[in-house]
């Protein structure tokens, strides 16, 4: 079984395949608001380096966010339409779980969290359990206040991780019980949407592309920048 993983929710785009012999091979780029141009040539050298053409591929996974809505929509219709054209199935990762998973072997709780622009972050807890990670809240968006209260509420040491993280890393690495994780890990992984979504076709957790859904968790920039604007 091998996997096509798309990743677009950030700032970075990446692509992978791989499957029980693990990651065969990966891009990820980060060109700012590049997605469109860059997703498909990535595919293309991807599968390149990998050895295996596009016809071998028996599931798509993909990222559904949250994320920026622009990335998100490129990576997702392009997953989407490259599994309608296949005839394959589909797994959809949140790119918060992606962002926990490298730190899988850690006993402290983690706060994955993805800057959401507005002075907001993305965010979700996860703890480790026998076999990977269990999410402990539902992802949800704040405002770097909020989660700061969260961090503080704890009543364990946490590590926060992506580039939400990083962003704001001067106020979550003043409370005494946390560690902002290192910038090698701001953003999702195609890597690690490959392994996750391999787990889970062992299980045969597919769905058709049509069911795949998004989670956006607030309305897009432009359709609020619309509403709010004054009357001509």
């Amino acid at each position: 079984m091998l996997i096509l993983g798309v990743e677009s929710a950030t700032a970075q785009v990446g692509c992978a395949v791989g499957g029980h012999e693990g990651v065969l091979a990966s891009t990820h780029s980060a060109r700012g608001k590049r997605h469109a141009e860059s997703l498909a040539p990535q595919i293309e050298f991807t599968l390149s380096q990998a050895r295996v053409d596009i016809s071998e591929i028996s599931v798509v996974a993909v990222d559904v966010g949250p994320g920026l809505f622009t990335g998100l929509r490129v990576g997702i219709s392009t997953a989407m339409a490259t599994a309608f054209g296949l005839g394959v199935p589909m797994i959809g990762v949140s790119s918060l779980d992606l962002v926990a998973f490298p730190l899988r072997h850690t006993r402290r709780l983690i706060a994955a969290t993805i800057d959401a622009r507005r002075g907001e972050v993305f965010t979700a807890f996860y703890r480790q359990v026998p076999g990977g990670l269990q999410r402990v809240t539902e992802p949800h968006v704040v405002t770097p206040d909020d989660l700061y209260g969260e961090l503080q509420a704890a009543s364990t040491e946490t590590i926060v991780v992506g580039d939400g993280a990083l962003r704001y890393r001067e106020k979550f690495s003043s409370i005494t019980k946390v560690e902002v994780a290192d910038e090698s890990l701001a953003y999702p992984s195609a890597n690690s949407l490959v392994a996750l979504a391999h787990a889970r076709a062992l299980r045969e957790d597919f769905v058709q592309p049509a069911q795949i859904q998004p989670l956006y968790l607030r309305r897009p920039d432009a359709e609020v920048n619309w509403q709010t604007r004054p009357e001509r």
